[in-house]
């Protein structure tokens, strides 16, 4: 059973079974983005597949003595509750008082409302930490990854994914709070150069680039922007158009899981996936 208090002394247990930190740490995160995306993420292809790669990933390279893994920026906690589901021991720490409400309400049995710079955790004392769809948030990412490898012991697992291909580049990104998108090949770096050593690296959702493109990035680069969208457009895009459609998205899905469960990496797709040890 973890010991909140014996490795982020300054962190206080309060009232709703939440541990806080008094200190705050703005991130580039859109204000109204968890309770918008609490509303769809049980729902949506997208964040179910996503967990399932997650999970897939984290049984084929699992956290040195069973975990537990830190879901560090983990929103409303949905991956840590998959990862849960799946038996991987997961702390939601989530800086967003609204997405650490909805992880306690979903059940997570330990939830820490801090930043990962502002939680106090002692060096060298985590044996795993995720950032799912974080880094790309983090302006100074190099710095942010060097800051979770010294909390990891040698050895300690990270897990991550990022969305991927600066042709992708859209106003979707900017109003996310996106500062850059990857390729596999540039975030490994990155990684590497924080002290670590890349055991897993692919490319997931690979039905997505070229909808991406067409329906985001082109009509961004010709100025055809449109009005902020709103939660009915993102429940669309997160739900596929037609039952065949649905049908064909979700044989190719599987295959990629099927894929990360055998250690095989994917060349292509909208996001990229990520497993490296603190050396």
């Amino acid at each position: 059973m973890l010991n909140v208090s014996e490795i982020a002394p300054n962190l206080v247990l309060q009232n709703d079974g939440i541990w806080r930190s008094a200190k705050h740490e703005t991130v580039s995160y859109p204000e109204d983005g968890h309770q918008t995306y609490y509303q769809i993420e049980e729902s949506s292809f997208w964040f179910k597949h996503r967990n399932a790669c997650i999970a897939a990933a984290v049984g084929h390279y699992p956290p040195p003595s069973g975990g537990p893994i830190f879901d560090v920026g983990g929103g409303n906690g949905f991956v840590a509750l998959g990862l849960i589901q799946a038996g991987f021991d997961t702390v939601l720490l989530e800086p967003g008082p609204i997405g650490a409400l909805n992880g306690k309400q979903r059940g997570i049995p330990t939830v820490i409302c801090a930043a990962a710079g502002t939680a106090g955790i002692r060096p060298s004392t985590l044996n795993a930490v995720g950032v799912f769809d974080v880094i790309e948030h983090i302006e100074d990412d190099l710095d942010f990854l060097r800051s979770l490898r010294a909390l990891l012991k040698p050895g300690g697992r990270l897990y991550v994914t990022v969305p991927a291909y600066s042709a992708l580049w859209s106003g979707e990104d900017i109003s996310a709070g996106h500062f850059r998108r990857y390729t596999c090949e540039s975030i490994g770096a990155r990684i590497r150069q924080a002290g670590f050593k890349l055991d897993y690296s692919t490319y997931i959702f690979r039905p997505l680039p070229l909808p991406i493109f067409l329906l985001r990035a082109l009509p961004y680069r010709l100025g055809l922007m449109r009005a902020p969208r709103g939660e009915q457009d993102l429940q669309k895009d997160h739900r596929p158009p037609t039952n065949t459609m649905a049908v064909l998205i979700d044989l190719v899905l599987r295959g990629e899981v099927a894929n990360i469960k055998a250690g095989r990496p994917m060349s292509f797709g909208g996001s990229c996936l990520l497993v490296a040890r603190a050396a």
